[in-house]
């Protein structure tokens, strides 16, 4: 094998691919037992002469990947065949190294531990010719609420590649601490960090833009602005305005504490061009995207902003739109495309460039408003993919968060308690529960809300949603997956997803997930094996 310096990049991606490939296939440790009826013999005879080897292995790339950040373009080819003969000949050919690792990843999941030692597969002869449908497939990952460190993103990062997502959205920051360091205004993270030690140098942050790149996986990073930035306080008082107010936080934003960056200060100006100016040329080398932010904007907080003293929505648009206007420029001037949260577009009716990409959150149908005024969209309706417990339990009757993986998991706010009165179970509710089961993922399309015969062209893919309000590392397996898989399954599928029998996406799905937890996922439990080893033949609702 060529020396690593000799080899193209492209080339050392996949050499290094097929080497976790090779050891992902002999310490998966895989006993398929729970996909079968209990004491049925499933394996193949250890003894038999006639058991095939596989003699050859052969990765092909048929052309050289363009510069990293050309690679999340939404033209990538991440298409791959694979082929494994019966007389054990095996062939991986892609255009480009993203095939190639999907198709090493599709590789792995076709061999077995057996019993009496070795490995097998049942499958041969294989031919599969696949590509995915949507060319964003995502996961978005709070690292500010609980911070997470840096080897339970490597984690995650593993387990998104395993998955065939291509993109990790790190909320990096948030009005309850801001992890993330920034050496030309270095006390943001000194005094916005929950602790000295638990924030993100420069160095890990492109340790983490590395391992993910290696693994076919971009890094989008997001600095929510101007709202959810009351982190800034600690270090910048005067920037933010309604900062931390109680305990009417309520009143000023979605959940405490309340804090947002002042929309008529030139000093407001100097600190985002300061801060973009510092972060913007370390993502560019390893980037295409960087999300600004801009949801849950709270007009009332701009009547305690005394550059603005109004909350009138005709005074705050102007300013706003030249807030994300300097933003945009920045960002682009890096070489970087904007992406921001539907509201800016939807509620505030501002006028984005046409290469902004708009992520929706709040509703199917906001993905058919974004994409019918001219932008491409990214879907991720709480209702279905997400995991995140809220505020205001007024939110209740007008939010359904489907993509959100930490809905139903109960409320982190305490409401206040009575004497002699017993609270009851809708006190501690979430804003988006209840809990979102896979088959609910996996039921709901990105394309959901557009009309019969609607193009989707605009329609990139989507995100599952990771909100770390009652989340931290200890817990964040559990939560995320196997369920992120079930909406991996549909971005990497499209329509076809929605025409399989969800008896057999369960049993695949199981079979999954025992991969992922001999991987160190600590995923969460898809059935019973009672209805595993009956294919879920046994645990269907009836007719």
């Amino acid at each position: 094998m060529a020396e690593r310096e000799t080899l193209s990049p492209s080339t050392a991606l996949v050499v290094d691919a097929m080497e976790r490939a090779k050891e992902a296939i002999f310490l998966d440790d895989l006993v398929p037992w729970k996909q079968y009826p209990r004491n049925e013999e499933f394996e193949p005879s250890s003894n038999n002469s006639s058991k095939v080897f596989v003699s050859q292995i052969t990765v092909k790339q048929t052309s050289e990947d363009p510069p990293t950040p050309a690679r999340q373009s939404s033209t990538l080819d991440e298409s791959y065949a694979l082929q494994l003969s019966e007389q054990g000949i095996l062939t991986i050919i892609a255009k480009t190294s993203a095939g190639a690792l999907h198709g090493l990843n599709t590789l792995v999941q076709l061999f077995f531990k057996h019993s009496d030692g070795g490995v097998y597969t049942p499958f041969a002869p294989v031919n599969i010719v696949d590509k995915p449908h949507y060319p964003f497939r995502g996961l978005n990952l709070d690292v500010s609420r609980n911070w997470m460190p840096p080897s339970t993103i490597y984690r995650t990062i593993d387990a998104l590649a395993w998955n065939k997502f291509n993109v990790l959205h790190l909320h990096a920051t948030d009005a309850q601490s801001w992890p993330l360091e920034i050496p030309a205004l270095p006390e943001l993270a000194a005094k916005g960090a929950y602790r000295t030690g638990l924030s993100y140098s420069p160095a890990d942050l492109a340790e983490m833009h590395d391992y993910a790149r290696r693994r076919g996986v971009h890094i989008i990073v997001e600095i929510d602005m101007p709202g959810h930035t009351s982190s800034v306080a600690h270090a910048y008082p005067g920037l933010i305005t309604a900062a931390d107010k109680q305990p009417e936080w309520a009143t000023y934003a979605a959940e405490p504490p309340s804090g947002q960056l002042k929309l008529n200060s030139s000093a407001v100006t100097t600190f985002v061009s300061t801060l973009l100016g510092d972060l913007l040329p370390r993502l560019s080398p390893y980037s295409a995207y960087f999300h600004t932010g801009g949801d849950e904007v709270n007009a009332a907080a701009y009547l305690l902003d005394e550059t603005v003293r109004s909350s009138d929505p005709a005074v705050l648009r102007p300013l706003l739109q030249g807030f994300v206007d300097r933003a945009h420029d920045a960002v682009r001037s890096h070489g970087l495309t904007p992406i921001v949260w539907e509201e800016m577009l939807l509620d505030w009716n501002l006028t984005l460039a046409a290469d902004v990409i708009v992520q929706t959150w709040r509703s199917d149908e906001a993905v058919k408003q974004v994409i019918e005024r001219g932008h491409k969209a990214l879907a991720g309706n709480y209702h279905y993919w997400v995991s995140a417990p809220l505020s205001s339990p007024d939110s209740l009757e007008v939010l359904q968060y489907k993509q959100y993986l930490d809905c139903g998991h109960g409320s982190f706010l305490l409401p206040p308690t009575a004497p002699n009165q017993l609270p009851q179970s809708t006190d501690f509710a979430d804003y988006c529960g209840p809990y979102k089961p896979w088959p609910l993922i996996y039921s709901h399309p990105p394309t959901a809300g557009l009309a019969q015969g609607q193009s989707d062209d605009l329609v990139q893919g989507g995100e599952v949603h990771m909100w770390a309000e009652l989340t931290d590392d200890t817990s964040l397996d559990d939560k995320v997956w196997p369920r992120a898989a079930a909406a991996g399954e549909v971005l990497w599928s499209g329509p076809l997803a929605q025409e399989r029998n969800l008896q057999s996406v369960g049993s695949r799905l199981a079979l999954w997930r025992e991969r992922l937890v001999n991987r160190g996922i600590r995923a969460g439990v898809v059935q019973m094996t009672f209805c595993s080893q009956s294919q879920g033949s046994s645990c269907g609702l009836g007719s």
